[in-house]
């Protein structure tokens, strides 16, 4: 029997009061295996409950989601076998960002772009290692650029205010995860969040409305992460897409309801079109 190390999701989710717009994008999301099929990497740093794609398709036609970015989780390491299976049964509806190391075969970057990947992500939190050496970046960025992919960035507490100059170096259009993790314990006024404004004004930046659950200072009180993405919706109206962050991986604590994510949007922004339909278009080339 799989020994977890962190909860699934909520399994009863809400019905969402909003409807949104045909074409709804989720542009955060991860699958994990069924293992028999899908193993997990032996060098794993968490083990997540199963939520297999039926689990994910599921959810997504209960709150009127159409379309999603499938992240690679860490968990499932550089075998892309799970995102490659899901893009394929999802006939266009998904795009997907991949891990990709120095060592990652150009044939096998082909592959995945053939495949719908449109984005590699960079880990910079602890829990899932030490972040990676400048000459590891650059290296992962020559790899992705002749396809165009941006680049993902998940970083977290100060992370975005530290790095602020390394993302301003990047020669490629950059997504940072979960409105960068900033710690809202500080307000709307402290160094990480006016690191992530400006940023936002390079006009390379894109920002995921995601991980309102983890911002959150009095959780299920997430009113004070809907504050920071609608101050991010403000400064780049064009450059913000949301995500739910299904199925809520090493979350301890605070497991959010997906229909209350999705709620929670009305207090965000009132064009659902454009964060959900006309940004993930050109963020991720639906």
């Amino acid at each position: 029997m799989l020994e977890t190390t962190c909860p699934g999701p909520d399994p009863n989710p809400k019905a969402p009061a909003l409807t949104l717009p045909a074409g709804a994008c989720d542009a955060h999301c991860h699958i994990f295996g069924p293992v028999d099929r899908f193993p997990y990497a032996e060098d794993r740093r968490f083990t997540p409950p199963e939520a297999p794609l039926a689990d994910l398709q599921r959810l997504h036609d209960f709150l009127g989601l159409g379309r999603a970015v499938i992240v690679q989780s860490a968990c499932h390491g550089t075998d892309h076998a799970v995102l490659l299976d899901a893009l394929e049964k999802g006939r266009g509806r998904y795009r997907g960002v991949a891990l990709v190391t120095p060592e990652t075969p150009d044939a096998e970057i082909a592959r995945l772009h053939e495949a719908g990947v449109r984005g590699a992500r960079i880990h910079f939190t602890p829990h899932l290692g030490p972040a990676p050496s400048l000459e590891t970046i650059r290296a992962i960025v020559a790899k992705i650029a002749p396809h165009g992919w941006h680049v993902a960035l998940h970083l977290a507490g100060d992370g975005v205010a530290e790095y602020e100059d390394l993302v301003r170096s990047l020669p490629l259009p950059v997504v940072i995860d979960h409105m960068a993790r900033v710690d809202l314990r500080s307000g709307l006024d402290s160094a990480p969040v006016k690191a992530l404004l400006r940023l936002l004004e390079t006009g390379s930046v894109w920002v995921k409305l995601s991980g309102a659950d983890r911002l959150a200072t009095a959780p299920p009180d997430m009113r004070d992460s809907a504050a920071l993405a609608r101050l991010l919706v403000t400064e780049a109206p064009e450059r913000v897409v949301w995500g739910t962050d299904f199925p809520h991986p090493n979350t301890h604590g605070f497991v959010p309801n997906d229909g209350d994510l999705v709620n929670l949007l009305a207090e965000v922004t009132p064009d659902l079109e454009r964060l959900l339909v006309t940004n993930p278009a050109a963020c991720f080339g639906f």
